[in-house]
């Protein structure tokens, strides 16, 4: 009888370990990955620092709140932690860092950087992420950019879907399916970038950065290498002064994007799961969709060996832009069916579409759509793993007959009968927290109506309160700058959180004062970022410092309501010519 090994479990072991195993969540693993680099980096003989900085926002709410309270951790691995005041500010001082070593007065050998942010901050921060992926990476730096992606907007105002937003900006992206290859992907994203000179992104969605697992903590075990079969130009591909932006083309479109590929090839980033024998068809997935498919195969009572019985390759793609064709075009040999799964729009589809054109023996490829052109895995909201259970098992039985197949797709039909599943009885909105001063402060008199914006505030849209539409975050208001010269209605409230006031919501404000509308605003201060922890603001805000932002601005009146009035007074830093209200006058002051 074995004698299973016992060992101290300490909860510092997720970030601390560093042989064996330790359980964490995929946001843990994003506060570990910085610690683990400066260590590989003092291995090889280079002393690097780190730098972190984004914007919270779901499903990377909580990042903000773990690496502060590991402050002490990250100090001691030179790692320094500095949240952005928003997104492309943030993503600008990634770009500094890669800048740090340019003018000679560089602390270290590079620094190594972090930049997060929700896909709405994504695509805000288009501008800086295309200048600074151009502009090139430090040869011991390198950023990882961590898109935060909700892809059926559970707790955003859009549904999101990063990877286009970075391969317009030329950035290439890795898709992690687990808690592991958050770890891995990271540690190989630092390494690609540094040897390509690019940012590379890492795709964060709830099923990953949300789960718990227990991970090899080992990163020796990678064993990564640079490639062989790269040329690189006689400057190299990293940052450097002066520079020009035709230089900055060329080194990305003749070099750059063709390093990528060399690098994901030599490492073997995406693999072949399942050979198959003799298949007939292969499928290709990636990131959370590579979890879904196996779970099909789960369902279908499907594992390798029964695979290879009925013909089947599965191909795990880890970059899926620019992806790697080599691994594709040795996956495709002898195929007739190649089927794509992944989520929402297609990217890696058409990239195996176009490496595959030229053959003249090719494969079918199916993915969005069927080889009829009808629909086939929807790009709207979520894929289900059993509709990509029975696609598959559909396929399958045309090339192999199996009566226990047919028999498990038939009773699986069944399942997926939306008019034999039980209907929800009782749907439940999101209403505002007990006691939240926003629910008595979103109120307006009758006859008035208020706009909406990004924050707690949002849910007012659905209650009884006459509040409609709303922007994206920090442009409160300024949609009514456009529909006021063509509306009879002569005035709006427009509510605006603090949170999103500090963000970006000034300039909105600016705009509204430029054009002369006229519109009420309503700075709805808690202290909080509600919606993504409750964090507060990462600078410093007062009501007395929004007063004196407000007139220099041009505001022609700035009044406050509170619970405690009393504590807003001259002696308080409140003007003289402010006046203050107990909120429960606030309808006749709105009047």
């Amino acid at each position: 009888m074995s004698v299973m090994e016992k060992r101290s479990v300490l909860l510092e072991d997720k970030y601390t370990l560093r042989e064996g195993y330790a359980f964490m969540t995929g946001i843990q693993a994003l506060v570990r990955l910085p610690l683990v680099q400066r260590e590989l980096d003092l291995k090889a003989g280079h002393n690097t620092a780190g730098y972190i900085s984004g914007y919270r926002g779901s499903p990377l709410g909580g990042y903000d709140q773990q690496l502060a309270r590991n402050k002490k951790l990250l100090d001691e691995h030179y790692v320094k932690f500095q949240p952005g005041v928003n997104e492309d500010l943030a993503a600008t001082a990634l770009w500094g860092t890669q800048q740090a070593e340019l003018s000679g007065e560089g602390k270290y050998d590079g620094v190594f950087g972090i930049w997060y942010g929700k896909g709405p901050g994504v695509d805000r921060s288009g501008d800086v992420l295309r200048h600074a992926n151009f502009a090139g990476t430090s040869k011991f730096g390198g950023v990882l950019a961590l898109m935060g992606d909700d892809h059926t907007a559970e707790s955003s105002t859009t549904c999101n879907q990063s990877e286009f937003a970075m391969l317009d900006a030329m950035i290439p992206v890795l898709n992690p399916s687990s808690v592991q290859e958050i770890i891995d992907f990271g540690i190989i994203g630092w390494m690609l970038s540094r040897y390509s000179g690019c940012w590379v992104g890492l795709k964060c969605v709830h099923d990953t950065v949300e789960a718990t697992s227990t991970i090899n903590v080992d990163v020796a075990r990678l064993k990564l290498e640079l490639p062989n079969d790269f040329n690189f130009p006689v400057d190299g591909l990293n940052i450097r002064f002066p520079d020009t932006p035709q230089a900055q083309e060329r080194r990305m479109h003749e070099f750059k994007v063709d390093a990528v590929r060399s690098f994901c090839r030599a490492n073997k980033l995406d693999r072949t799961i399942w050979p198959g024998g003799n298949a007939k068809i292969g499928i290709v997935t990636v990131g959370k969709s590579y979890l879904d498919t196996r779970l099909a195969f789960d369902e279908l009572g499907i594992d390798e060996t029964g695979a290879e019985k009925f013909g089947v390759r599965l191909y795990k793609v880890a970059m899926p832009w620019p992806l790697e064709p080599q691994g594709i075009l040795e996956f495709a040999k002898g195929l007739d069916l190649i089927i794509v799964v992944e989520e929402k729009r297609a990217l890696i589809e058409p990239q195996i579409k176009e490496f595959l054109y030229d053959l003249s023996n090719r494969p079918k490829v199916i993915g969005k759509t069927d080889e009829t052109g009808e629909p086939l895995f929807r790009t709207a909201g979520a894929l289900d793993p059993n509709h990509i259970a029975a696609t598959i098992a559909r396929r399958i039985l045309t090339f192999r007959t199996d009566e226990k197949l047919k028999k498990r797709l038939q009773e699986m039909e069944i399942r997926m009968d939306s008019s034999l599943l039980p209907q929800e009885s009782m749907v439940r909105l999101p209403y505002f927290c007990s006691g939240c001063p926003h629910n008595t402060s979103t109120v307006v008199p009758e006859g008035s109506i208020a706009m909406a914006g990004i924050g707690c505030h949002y849910m007012v849209q659905w209650m009884d309160r006459d509040t409609i539409g709303f922007t994206h975050m920090g442009a409160e208001g300024a949609n009514w700058v456009g529909q006021a010269p063509f509306s009879t209605r002569k005035h709006i409230f427009q509510n605006i959180g603090d949170g999103t006031y500090f963000h970006s919501g000034t300039m909105a404000i600016r705009a509204a004062v430029s054009s002369g509308i006229n519109i009420t605003y309503k700075i709805l201060f808690n202290d909080a970022v509600a919606m993504t922890g409750g964090q507060g603001f990462d600078g410093p805000m007062t009501v007395q410092s929004i007063i004196q932002q407000m007139y220099a601005e041009g505001a022609k009146r700035v009044d406050v309501v509170s619970d405690e009035p009393e504590k807003f007074t001259q002696s308080s830093g409140i003007p003289a010519n402010v006046k203050v209200y107990d909120r429960k006058d606030l309808d006749i002051l709105q009047r």
